[in-house]
This record gives structure tokens, sequence and C-alpha cells, in this order.
């Protein structure tokens, strides 16, 4: 098992921190992985993405130019990732942050309404456990159980009180997710 992802959206989005807790579930459970992180001048705001491979294997290098699953957070990482997806791959959107959607026929394309689901519960600050639930619905290459130890770790600990809210957002993106046909 290899996964070479991307996540991109706007600083401020959860981007990084997304990568992050994925890289450490796969540590959790002793895969290689790498997290590369490139952000715009100002974190919040600014464009961010994170490049995550999780592999059984080791990994060659940490940088990629096709990728097998990408996440997409806003319209101009859209443009700038879509055709960068190796065919067969994973598009998976949020419809909020997106305009113009996905085009490609060749890759799997899923939406996921994370920002709109996560205002509705007011449950903001876990947008990106949202999106990342939906992803590991789509591509299983963490489990929860160490997602959630991930979170323990990489979360400070006076934030520790939100680990059961982003294991409940993580179960909504589950369910959330949609295959665009």
């Amino acid at each position: 098992m290899k996964e070479e992802i991307i996540i991109a959206g706007f600083g401020g989005q959860g981007v990084l921190s997304m990568g992050k807790i994925l890289a450490y579930s796969g540590l959790m459970e002793n895969k290689e992985v790498t997290w590369m992180p490139a952000y715009g001048p100002e974190q919040r705001g600014g464009t961010a993405n994170v490049t995550v491979i999780v592999s059984d294997e080791r990994i060659s290098s940490p940088i990629l130019s096709k990728y097998d699953t990408a996440i997409i957070l806003n319209q101009p990482s859209l443009a700038k990732f879509e055709n960068k997806i190796k065919p067969g791959g994973v598009l998976i959107y949020d419809g909020y942050g997106i305009i113009n959607p996905p085009t490609r026929k060749d890759i799997h394309v899923y939406r996921i309404d994370a920002m709109d689901e996560a205002n509705e519960r007011k449950m903001a600050k876990t947008f990106n456990m949202i999106v990342l639930g939906g992803l590991l619905k789509i591509r299983p290459i963490v489990s929860i159980e160490s997602v959630i130890k991930a979170l323990r770790k990489t979360l400070p600990e006076r934030h520790h009180h939100l680990i059961p809210m982003n294991e409940e957002a993580i179960h909504i993106g589950m369910d959330i997710i949609k295959e665009i046909k």
C-alpha cells in the first residue's frame, strides 16, 4: 500500500494539521510517512497545501508531481491540482469553496459539503476532521483509532476536551461524502 496525497486550500482551513494528523496516524501504524507543507506569505487566508505519503514500504522521495488522491478546498487549488491526479485517482472537494466543479472523467470525483455541515452543527473548528472522515471512507489508509491517538499527540493538552467532537466530525464526514458521476 502506498498513497500519495495532496491536501490544498486556504490557510486557516486546517489543511496542514489534517496532513500532520494523517502522517502521525500512519506512524502509529508503523507505516512509512512523509509530510511536506507549503504555504503562501500569510498562513491564515493565504494558500496552503501539504503533501502526505503513507506507505508500507520505504518512500524514495517526498517530492511528487502526480498524486493518487487530492483533497481540494478552494477554487485556486482545484485549478492548480486537478490535472496532477493520476488517471483512476481520487479527487475530494468541499462544495463550499468550489464554484466551477472538477471536469475530469478519468478520475473518481467526490463532493463533501463539510463547511456547510460544520456550520449547521455549530462545529466550525472540526471542518478539517469532517473532510478527513470523508477521505478515510474512500481511502481507509489509517484507522480512526490511530487518528484519535494522533489528535492526542498533536493537539495541545488544553484542547483535548475537543477530541470527542473531532471523532464525531470524522463519522459525519464518512456519512456525507458522495461520489459525483
